[in-house]
């Protein structure tokens, strides 16, 4: 017999957790008690939702289910952002929490939160844990859940008087088998040969890729396809890495701050190959004139996604690596028949995406006396070589990253996509750096963002955590800012970081870190080296060109070839 407290943590070391990133409180202690003198790593927090991003962030940098833990109450509602971007990110993490004893649930009892209901919307699954028979079980189904799939967040929710009674240790093979999970993994042959018909009959194949092509390990699947067919690759923000961007067949991001050339080409193409991706808005922008002339074939893990935004001419549903063995395999089957009579159509259309991609690449107009933020990107790409953990925040400089920065593999990339989430770079180069050590690992945030999770530099120095923290340092809330400069006619409503920016250098000696800030661009490389030379954490604080705008930029209701590829007459709202 064990107490739940026990059972709770060697389930977790069973099922693999490598690392458990939390913060103890009241229900929680008795699993503290235990961590005291076991093997399993924790690693003390100093938020909660930084624990969430964490976890995400080991889990994007090695396909595992990464673990973050908090106590009930307002430590669990904390997770609750976390657990949101990963849902939409499909990015598998498993949270715990604690929950009052059973006796006082319902009785708005000290620290208590309906974090079941709370959290319904925000996992891909959750459970309340009330009795402690239930609980090997749960651990089990939860990992299994959140990997399996598309991968996403699970919570388990564990009242108090289960982790301090005592209960039986299920043997791994005692489990139930999990009841009304169902996963269809594998596409049946006729759909595989109705969508070999469909793409030999294309003239100008376009393949749109996005994280599920990460998470499914398919990247190789999806080069295979790309050069079998002649067929141009763009991706969406997360799918970076999957090939690599000296590839002639690589066109770039696409969407709202994409490519010119990556969206004129799903623009003009005749037949769509999305692969793990789901046709969001910041990826179609006006959904009724994008691709208006492309058939599709669609290819995901979730049959709810396909048909949900575009139609699909053509959907497969099925594990996408997978599914790509089969499909590449009759490809490669059927092209000396099926290949050469669209042959010559598909090599134009290659040449004409190649020729938008050289004559509007991204750009912008350099300066001897300020950084440009889009320099910076390019000197970070020089040095980190394709072959970094790259983790960025949310605002301008995620977009400029994702532009200027590129990836040799991929589970290098990591962006908080679909939600969206301030404060996300920094714990999420926490929890990859602690992943992969053998990697440089490199947050970059704006001034907004890192100050968000700027608590978590005492997580650094206590565990000396090795992260080079880039901050680009523009004194706005850039985003917000670049709207209102060209929809809202320059009126700067409540974006100012300054004053009140810490100085950095004296920030980072604080905490017994080394920091510096740059200003120059002549300075910028030897700063950077110093950076990265630094064999422990360090904070470079990067002034750059204040008002400097991302393009090309899709606004708000156009079509993707409508894109403001720079600076138009400021207008005012409703105008």
């Amino acid at each position: 017999m064990m107490t739940g407290a026990r059972i709770l943590v060697e389930s977790l070391a069973r099922e693999g957790a490598e690392v458990i990133f939390g913060y103890p409180g009241g229900v929680t202690i008795p699993v503290y008690d235990v961590f005291y003198d076991h093997e399993l790593k924790h690693i003390l927090v100093r938020h909660e939702e930084n624990a969430a991003f964490m976890a995400q962030g080991f889990a994007r940098a090695t396909g595992k289910v990464g673990v973050c833990m908090a106590t009930s109450g307002p430590g669990a509602t904390n997770l609750t952002t976390g657990l949101v971007d990963a849902l939409l990110d499909s990015i598998p993490i498993v949270a715990i929490t604690g929950q009052v004893p059973q006796a006082l649930i319902g009785r708005d009892a000290f620290q208590e939160a309906d974090t079941f209901g709370i959290t319904r919307a925000a996992t891909k699954h959750n459970y309340l844990v009330k009795d402690i028979n239930d609980l090997a079980q749960v651990i089990h189904e939860a990992f299994y859940i959140a990997g399996s799939g598309r991968p996403g967040p699970v919570l388990v929710d564990i009242t108090k008087d289960v982790l301090t009674g005592k209960g039986r240790f299920t043997p791994k093979d005692q489990m139930r088998p999990l009841r009304g999970y169902e996963l269809r993994l594998d596409p049946d042959d006729a759909e595989v040969e109705e969508a070999v018909s469909f793409l030999w009959e294309a003239e100008r194949p376009y393949i749109y890729a996005g994280g599920g092509v990460i998470s499914s390990g398919a990247s190789e699947g999806v080069v295979e396809l790309s050069e079998m067919l002649g067929a141009p690759l763009c991706h969406t923000v997360m799918g970076h890495g999957m090939m690599r961007a000296d590839h002639p067949l690589y066109v770039s991001m696409l969407g709202m701050h994409g490519g010119y050339a990556a969206n004129m080409g799903i623009t003009e193409c005749d037949t769509i190959i999305a692969l793990g991706a789901r046709f969001d808005d910041r990826v179609t922008g006006r959904l009724d004139r994008f691709a208006p002339n492309a058939r599709v074939l669609h290819i995901d893990i979730d049959a709810a996604e396909i048909n949900k935004n575009r139609r699909a001419d053509v959907g497969i549903v099925g594990d996408l690596k997978r599914v790509l063995t089969k499909l590449n395999k009759r490809l490669h089957e059927t092209k000396a028949e099926k290949g050469p009579e669209n042959e010559a159509a598909r090599a134009a259309w290659v040449r004409q995406v190649m020729s938008w991609k050289r004559e509007h690449p991204f750009d912008y107009e350099p300066s001897a006396n300020e950084i440009k933020p889009q320099f910076l990107m390019q000197k970070i790409n020089e040095i980190c070589g394709g072959e970094a953990n790259v983790c960025v925040d949310v605002g301008q400089h995620q977009m400029w990253a994702a532009q200027w920065i590129h990836f040799n593999k991929p589970r290098l990339w990591q962006s908080s996509s679909g939600l969206g989430s301030m404060g996300f770079g920094l714990p999420a180069a926490m929890g990859a750096a602690m992943a992969t050590p053998e990697r440089t690992t490199v947050a970059i945030c704006g001034d907004g963002g890192f100050q968000m999770a700027l608590p978590e530099l005492a997580t650094i120095a206590a565990n000396n955590i090795p992260v080079k923290i880039i901050i680009m340092n523009n004194g706005w809330l850039g985003m917000v800012r670049q709207w209102q400069e060209l929809f809202y006619s320059k009126r700067y409503s409540e974006v100012a970081m300054e004053p009140g920016f810490p100085d950095i250098p004296m920030l980072a000696a604080s905490y017994g870190l080394k920091g510096s800030t740059v200003r120059q661009p002549s300075e910028l490389e030897a700063k950077l080296k110093e950076a990265f030379d630094e064999p422990g954490p360090f904070l470079l604080n990067v002034m750059v060109t204040r008002e400097e705008n991302v393009f090309p930029m899709v606004p708000a209701g156009g079509a993707l070839n409508e894109m403001i590829l720079n600076a138009p007459k400021p207008v005012a709202a409703g105008d």
